[in-house]
């Protein structure tokens, strides 16, 4: 079916007819995106396929592609509450690695340093403390790296 667009096409209105469902009752395709820091992006996109662009060009375009330039610059949540998730997914999930870029870009979007603290107390009950601990000195060094 994917080779025919018509065909697919007069399938989906087949089905949207049957169930009485008019366009009015659909959600927006592709909502107005945030405006993309341009800069910022640059020097992410620029870092991410020298260090791994050999290794895998798939990953680093569709890391810019669907991630950096659609989800993220989605409206719906703003740069900053997507960054908190997304630190408090990591702290979660054990991926200390990841930490030091993402609360990094979450400080850039208005995360305090107090709030990023908050953040561990907070998670220290949910993902455990262990994992909170594993975080704690990523936090730190990034704490260190933003006072000049």
């Amino acid at each position: 079916m994917r080779k025919n667009p018509s065909l697919l096409a007069k399938l989906t209105q087949g089905i949207f007819a049957e169930r009485a469902i008019g366009a009015d009752q659909l959600a927006e395709i592709s909502p107005e995106l945030l405006p993309l820091n341009e800069e910022a992006e640059g020097k992410r996109a620029a870092q991410v396929q020298a260090n791994f662009g050999e290794t895998s060009q798939g990953v680093v375009e569709n890391t810019a592609k669907f991630l950096f330039r659609d989800l993220w610059l989605r409206p719906a949540l703003a740069p900053r509450d997507r960054s908190l998730i997304t630190v408090a997914a990591l702290v979660a999930a054990g991926q200390a690695a990841q930490i030091p870029y993402h609360l990094n870009r979450a400080m850039d979007n208005g995360l305090t340093r107090g709030e990023a603290s908050e953040v561990l107390t907070h998670m220290a009950f949910y993902s455990g403390w262990p994992t909170v601990f594993s975080a704690l000195p990523v936090f730190k060094d990034v704490f260190a790296g933003r006072k000049s």
